[in-house]
């Protein structure tokens, strides 16, 4: 070390002959002064650092207080758009999403539930045994399970509605005509069969192999009813129509359960409270109750829009029946 100093010595000696004195200076100060720099540089950096841990502290509570103003804040939607606040006819605020205040309603419970289209035409007899033997397997799986079966029926009976609104909604632009209400007609069907969905969510548990078999059958199900729908809107609304009134046997037989106390009768979803206007002391048997009178309806929709095909007219020549709600 001392030899590597000397070294040093002889070579600023050496430059300084090519330097200022004061050069001569501030090299000799830079050998032998370089414990004091390193010093001060320590200093410097030492005081750099209290200054960093303490910027690192601030911020540390600034995070630590960030989650109660997040908490505080409005969610938003998928757009980043802030939701319009709502409140519902008391002056409590509106929780849900998936609907709004006018889209709630009150159930015609006095609908008639035993009407059935009789199937007379060859295409009529195919829908309805078509689906009487859908029935079968479905009964084998769920048993009397019937809160699970409904969670089932509504992911697959909201297909129909969806699929007919759709290739309605792309045929009206393609012929620049109007569609007579029938594509909102389809869809509020199908708005109204996922909020029945959205309603048995909060009643049933359905197991994961249950999951599963939704989306199979969802997939499937979809699929099939377009193309059919594609080659004859006839027979699909025809098949819907005796779906529905296979949903309205199911409801009815729960309905049987709930009164018999094979089904514990628990309080109504608040979800389905609000949107189908019931009292705050409604139960699952009321819930139930205007679940199949929807059913119902669109029973009587979809054999009415077969029967307009069937007459050789379309749906777009023909209004759409007056809406349930």
């Amino acid at each position: 070390m001392n030899s590597s100093r000397m070294a040093g010595s002889l070579l600023v000696r050496h430059l300084t002959h090519h330097f200022s004195p004061s050069s001569t200076t501030t090299a000799t100060t830079f050998l032998n002064g370089a414990a004091t720099r390193s010093s001060v540089v320590w200093m410097r950096f030492a005081n750099t650092s209290a200054s960093v841990a303490q910027e690192e502290t601030v911020a540390k509570r600034k995070a630590a207080t960030a989650p109660e103003r997040q908490s505080t804040k409005d969610i938003t939607s998928y757009w980043g758009i802030p939701p319009t606040k709502l409140v519902k006819e008391d002056g409590t605020e509106w929780k849900w999403s998936c609907f709004k205040p006018w889209d709630a309603y009150k159930a015609d419970v006095t609908i008639d539930l035993t009407k059935h289209h009789a199937p007379t035409t060859l295409m009529d007899k195919v829908a309805y045994w078509t689906v009487k033997s859908l029935r079968v397997p479905t009964d084998i799986f769920f048993q009397r399970r019937y809160g699970c079966r409904a969670m089932m029926l509504e992911t697959v009976a909201a297909v129909p509605g969806m699929v007919g609104g759709m290739l309605l909604h792309l045929r009206s632009l393609r012929r620049f005509e109007h569609s007579g209400g029938w594509i909102r007609a389809l869809l509020e069907e199908a708005e109204n069969e996922r909020m029945h969905l959205m309603t048995f969510m909060e009643v049933a548990n359905p197991y994961w192999y249950e999951r599963a078999l939704v989306m199979l059958v969802q997939g499937v199900f979809f699929n099939a009813y377009f193309l059919g729908y594609l080659i004859s809107p006839k027979f699909a609304h025809r098949m819907t129509g005796y779906l529905e009134e296979e949903a309205i046997h199911s409801y009815t037989e729960f309905l049987k359960d709930l009164e018999d106390g094979k089904i514990e009768n628990v309080p109504a979803p608040a979800i389905a409270i609000d949107y189908w206007r019931l009292p705050a002391n409604a139960t699952l048997k009321d819930v139930v109750t205007v679940v199949r009178a929807d059913e119902a309806h669109h029973r009587d929709v979809n054999h009415f829009a077969s029967d307009i095909h069937h007459q050789g007219m379309e749906l777009s020549q023909t209004p759409a029946p007056l809406h349930y709600h």
